[in-house]
């Protein structure tokens, strides 16, 4: 069980704010805003009017915080490194920041540690186990679960650069949507996927057409980019009004000329595609200098702090690991793999449904629309 570990009052503050006034490099933490004081730079972050600030500029002697110049922020910092007068300076402890809301989780040596108690000894279903087993199954159990049952979509945003591509995230599984952020609003504009385009691998010619190795291992020589990713991203977006040809002359005809627009095209956010084999996210050139934001899906298995599984999933994660331990053992009978396989199954079901998130309110507005007219 995962019981709060800390007092209420711990567990909301979670940072120290200051004011700068361009002179004073040296700020006192206190315990009124800590449970525990930090006791290194690595426990927290520090932010200069939102803009977060690289450890190299601080240094950290538990209670006093001190700006330094070997690599200050001039938009933020005076040369000397102190925070420039009326900015804000914000100290966020990471470890507890990473708590809001934590106390829904149940973390895999907890996970371990139950069970081994309630699944393993004389008399019970597993007799004798090593914990690297356990851990092990409890890890596939929980990059299997991350797909569907958990909540574990995440998002990242960047400004787009004019290499127009985006780093794949290290625990990236699959792409929930892609959008970009209008300037002035906020709001969210989907990106639609290129289906007809790719970045393949360029095998470099001579004039002859002829393949061309390395001399030294007698390898395939690559080009950096591929002609198909150069020219794709070469070509002009512009308006869907504009009578240039562009990547896609049909956008020529947005504004709703033609019968029977195919959605995808018939819009200007712009497009993208995923190259899974080198990791990146490929965007049309209008989309250069814009916020975008990815959503995709986590294997929940990038850090340790995300090695967690929701207490209404609980009992279906100890089935996993019993279901995958006795099905790889030697000598169990399999009246009872075949038991543990319909307990998995029944209870990632069940867990499924739980963490659902359905809400009866959010469907009944959705069906006071019903009655809408739907033009064909």
């Amino acid at each position: 069980m995962a019981l709060l570990s800390k007092t209420q009052e711990s567990y909301y503050n979670i940072s120290q704010s200051f004011s700068g006034n361009g002179s004073t490099k040296v700020f006192t933490l206190t315990t009124a805003y800590f449970s525990t004081l930090p006791t290194a730079e690595t426990q927290f972050d520090v932010f200069i009017d939102g803009t977060q600030i690289s450890k190299s500029n601080y240094s950290y002697s538990s209670p006093n915080l001190t700006f330094a110049a070997t690599d200050y922020n001039s938009d933020v910092q005076e040369s000397d490194g102190a925070p420039k007068n009326g900015l804000t300076i914000l100290v966020k402890q990471t470890d507890a920041a990473e708590e809001y809301g934590n106390y829904q989780y149940i973390n895999l040596k907890d996970i371990m540690n139950n069970f081994m108690i309630a699944y393993v000894g004389e008399g019970r279903i597993i007799p004798k186990v090593s914990k690297t087993l356990v851990s092990f199954h409890a890890q596939r159990g929980i990059q299997e679960m991350s797909y569907d049952i958990f909540r574990s979509e995440k998002s990242q945003e960047i400004q787009v650069p004019p290499s127009l591509t985006m780093i794949l995230p290290h625990d990236y599984v699959n792409y929930v949507k892609l959008t970009w952020i209008e300037d002035q609003t906020g709001i969210e504009h989907i990106l639609y996927p290129a289906m007809k385009t790719s970045n393949p691998k360029g095998l470099l010619q001579d004039g002859n057409y002829n393949y061309m190795f390395d001399e030294a291992n007698g390898e395939l020589l690559e080009a950096e980019d591929s002609t198909t990713w150069t020219k794709y991203k070469a070509n002009k977006i512009e308006d869907a009004t504009d009578t240039e040809r562009t990547r896609e002359d049909l956008r020529e005809l947005n504004i709703g000329q033609r019968y029977g627009l195919d959605p995808q095209h018939s819009q200007n956010n712009g497009s993208f595609f995923i190259d899974n084999i080198r990791g990146k996210v490929h965007f049309t050139s209008n989309l250069q200098g814009k916020y975008v934001i990815l959503k995709y899906v986590s294997d929940s298995l990038g850090t340790e702090a995300e090695i967690q599984v929701h207490k209404l999933a609980e009992e279906a994660i100890y089935k996993y690991i019993a279901h995958g331990i006795l099905s790889t053992s030697a000598n169990i009978p399999p009246v009872l793999v075949q038991q543990l396989k319909r307990e998995r199954f029944a209870e990632m079901r069940k867990a499924k449904l739980r963490l659902s998130n359905i809400k009866l309110e959010e469907i009944s507005q959705v069906m006071r629309g019903k009655s809408k007219q739907i033009k064909h």
